[in-house]
């Protein structure tokens, strides 16, 4: 059984809201990023990573199982449990380099340097830094062009 699409809902949060609302899940990576508004998406999404404890019944959720959640660095908003950006970030840069989104870590690290009086300050990256240093360098030109 799949979940709805991001396209039937305003924005991939409310579609996050709706679709984990009451599931012990954790939102991971580009999800992660996405619910924290520092990468906007893509259209007709329809795949969302989480950390779980269990399998789920959508197959359109890729649950990434945890014995549990204590490593994880996360927060509680309303229903829905999201990863810090830290973690996010490096869950991202812990994948095969072939398979790292640039251009959603791109975005995001950019909004976060912009929306954080322009300083990468409060990331604690630990994993592949130099792909992070590599995408901050694209991150600073983002908007700029």
């Amino acid at each position: 059984m799949q979940t709805k699409i991001s396209d039937e809902y305003i924005s991939n949060r409310a579609w996050f809201r709706d679709v984990l609302a009451g599931e012990n899940v954790i939102l991971k990576g580009i999800s992660a990023l996405e619910y924290l508004q520092l990468f906007t998406g893509y259209t007709k999404e329809s795949h969302i990573d989480v950390y779980a404890k269990n399998k789920g019944k959508y197959s359109n959720i890729n649950y990434y199982i945890v014995n549990n959640f204590d490593n994880i660095d996360f927060f509680l908003q309303g229903d829905i449990l999201c990863s810090s950006a830290t973690q996010a970030i490096n869950d991202i840069l812990l994948e095969d380099e072939k398979n790292i989104d640039e251009q959603a870590l791109v975005e995001a690290l950019s909004k976060y340097y912009y929306n954080n009086n322009k300083s990468f300050k409060g990331l604690d990256i630990k994993v592949n830094l130099q792909k992070f240093e590599e995408l901050k360098k694209w991150a600073l030109e983002f908007y700029r062009g």
